[in-house]
């Protein structure tokens, strides 16, 4: 599934696009996602601005001219495609993108025939939206706030903003009893994050996934040391994500089309059996299972 990097990266793509500009004409070649659409979704999107598109945790948050918010999530499959005119003057030549002569098969041929939903905007942006698997979803929280959102409510803090502090994470994992990978994937503890960048910083770190997660907090609720250096490698690890376009592992695409690079500098992730990164250390990768959820860790520098 997408985490926060791949995420902001689609956010970053299809905000030329839609930002500030009205839907002239939403197409939904299906009723249906992961849940229902909303009833008259189409309708209601029509004519109305999408004033704002942000991100909160792994979720796309779009604001319209009436302050509703448009939440999408893509899921394990879920991608964005964008077609914007060229810049000859021409609306009528669109092309769309696609991907280069990448290594990984991006499996653009399954998402042409799936695509399920057609934003067509104002100056003349198409985006469209595909996902084999059907797990991602699209809904319109009428409030117009993310405290109402089933889905938004129980996140928590967003990893990458000035607010969270050591001591922010600290209240998230003080008393857990909880392994600190398992911990970390809980949303409600930090917003975004998912196996590949939690492996990632905690190797960075130097802490073992299976240490529990009250160890790195003192016991008035203080981060620890090294909980401070997680915290700091967390953040490390998801700006550096970022700048690579994300990690394209089976789904994951830009909405250009193009692959992220990420993948070629995991340190842990992905690497069973072959050599640690660390200078001087002669492990291998190991590979556990924890909550179902494959972990990659070196025995000897994470402890």
């Amino acid at each position: 599934m997408p985490e926060l990097p791949e995420v902001e990266t689609v956010r970053r793509g299809i905000a030329p696009a839609m930002e500030g500009r009205r839907f002239l004409h939403v197409e939904a070649k299906r009723p249906d996602l992961r849940f229902p659409l909303p009833e008259g979704f189409t309708r209601r999107l029509e004519g109305q601005a999408l004033e704002s598109l942000a991100r909160r945790g792994k979720y796309l948050v779009g604001r319209l001219t009436d302050g509703a918010l448009l939440i999408m999530h893509l899921g394990m499959s879920g991608r964005f495609v964008v077609e914007m005119p060229q810049s000859t003057g021409s609306d009528d030549d669109m092309p769309a993108a696609r991907p280069g002569a990448f290594h990984l098969d991006t499996g653009a041929n399954a998402h042409a025939l799936h695509e399920h939903i057609i934003f067509r905007m104002e100056g003349g942006g198409v985006v469209r939206y595909s996902d084999p698997r059907r797990f991602g979803f699209m809904t319109i929280e009428e409030t117009g706030d993310e405290g109402q959102n089933q889905f938004l409510r129980v996140l928590g803090p967003e990893p990458l903003e000035k607010a969270f502090k050591p001591s922010v994470l600290a209240a998230g994992l003080h008393k857990r009893k909880s392994p600190i990978k398992t911990a970390l994937l809980d949303q409600a503890v930090v917003a975004g994050l998912g196996n590949i960048y939690v492996c990632e910083a905690l190797f960075r770190s130097g802490i073992s996934p299976k240490r529990v997660a009250a160890t790195l907090v003192k016991q008035s609720g203080e981060p620890t040391d090294r909980l401070k250096k997680l915290h700091k490698a967390i953040r490390e690890v998801l700006a550096e994500a970022i700048e690579a376009g994300g990690s394209s592992l089976r789904d994951h695409a830009q909405a250009d089309g193009s692959l992220g690079y990420f993948q070629h500098t995991f340190r842990v992730y992905d690497r069973e059996g072959m050599p640690c990164t660390t200078p001087g250390c002669d492990t291998d990768i190991r590979r556990i299972t924890q909550s179902g959820r494959s972990t990659f860790y070196c025995g000897k520098c994470q402890r």
